[in-house]
């Protein structure tokens, strides 16, 4: 068995683009699907896939660590986040096919079972990231919550935190701790809250000005409470945080994880299966979490197929905390792709159906072409006119 063809398939899910990945084989009926997609770096995306192609095709699909290796080694640049998603597409995609192949789920490919269902959490809004990023005020977040729970969720993440830098003032802390007080009394003290910082902080003790405004209410965790990256900055962080601390998502390299882990700047992990290399990768991500004594949440924002490798992932994988989804993102979320997720009581269920369990509607990703993806900093500048992370 051999792979004959890799294609990139986009389709636009209005405040951001999927990037499906379609690898075929030389037996007829017989092709995978993956995932790849990368916020505002769509075009870059899937033409990195394009330049990967001859690096793959022709071998065997079911060597998914060699075809891995191949991309990585043979690509002679360092892949960078666009490269390694490209090849984290592939990679799904490949594991598709061995699941098919064999007439198993992934999972069962993974290591087997580890658990009998999945706790998820999604965002406050959905997919509409005008709610993760422009909502300001209580009201609007105490409805949001509601919706949420109102659909079975148990668990939410929000983005509350103002445009800052090197220091936090006094007035937008005290804003931050009523928005985290209002989402605390519409949701009651047994929903699980966390808050994505986003790296926005431009300090240390501005990081930590925020997470002792917010400690009282209980967050679960807080994410990315600095820019990625900085090991010896998020190690302050959580050895001062009475907030347990987590990072990981645009962390695309497993050195780049290994230095976090050797140093416990983290409590928990997120690595993003499609930008980290793939199942394979992201599995021996959370062997070495496991190692140094911290769990899993891996990051996923994205579309189905995305979605779907989360499940087997999570199912497989012992030191798994919750997993972050975007099921029904758009109104036809489920016409594109038909998948294993199905959701009780704030989890997943684990799948029988071989491979990923995905079923791609071609005709219908084609009624939603590419479009340029918006970002949203119209306020990340403070009023003196200097720009932010946002």
């Amino acid at each position: 068995m051999k792979i004959v063809s890799i294609s990139a398939h986009v389709v636009n899910a209005e405040m951001r683009n999927w990037v499906f990945v379609k690898v075929q084989t030389d037996v007829p009926g017989l092709h995978g699907w993956g995932e790849a997609t990368l916020e505002w770096k769509t075009r870059g995306v899937a033409g990195a896939i394009e330049d990967l192609a001859p690096l793959v095709v022709g071998r065997d699909p079911l060597d998914i660590e060699q075809a891995v290796r191949a991309m990585r080694k043979q690509s002679f640049w360092p892949l960078g986040a666009i490269g390694m998603s490209a090849a984290s597409g592939i990679e799904l995609a490949l594991w598709d096919i061995a699941g098919k192949h064999y007439g198993v789920p992934v999972w069962k490919l993974l290591g087997g079972r580890t658990r009998d269902k999945v706790h998820v959490y999604t965002h406050l809004g959905f997919g509409d990231m005008r709610a993760v990023y422009e909502t300001d005020s209580v009201d609007p977040l105490i409805e949001r919550t509601q919706e949420v729970l109102a659909k079975g969720y148990t668990a939410f993440k929000v983005v509350i935190l103002p445009y800052v830098h090197a220091y936090a003032p006094r007035k937008a802390v005290a804003h931050v701790e009523r928005l985290m007080a209002g989402l605390r009394e519409a949701a009651g003290p047994d929903i699980e809250i966390m808050l994505d910082f986003h790296g926005k902080p431009g300090s240390v003790a501005t990081a930590l000005s925020f997470i002792d405004a917010v400690a009282p209410y209980g967050p679960m965790f807080v994410e990315e409470p600095v820019q990625p990256g900085d090991a010896r900055a998020m190690k302050r962080i959580t050895q001062k945080s009475p907030v347990p601390i987590a990072t990981g998502e645009r962390l695309v390299d497993r050195g780049e994880f290994e230095t976090h882990f050797h140093m416990r700047a983290m409590d928990i992990a997120q690595p993003d299966i499609c930008h980290c290399g793939g199942l394979l990768e992201t599995k021996k991500i959370a062997a070495m979490a496991e190692t140094a004594g911290m769990g899993v949440a891996p990051h996923n924002p994205l579309g189905p197929i995305a979605g779907a490798a989360a499940l087997h992932f999570a199912v497989s994988t012992p030191n798994h905390i919750i997993q972050e989804e975007m099921v029904g993102a758009v109104p036809w979320y489920f016409d594109v792709v038909r998948g294993p997720i199905v959701m009780t009581d704030g989890h997943w269920q684990v799948p029988d159906t071989p491979g990923l369990g995905v079923e791609v509607d071609e005709d219908e990703c084609a009624k939603h072409p590419f479009a340029p993806e918006v970002y949203h900093t119209k306020n990340a500048v403070l009023e003196d006119g200097t720009i932010v992370d946002w």
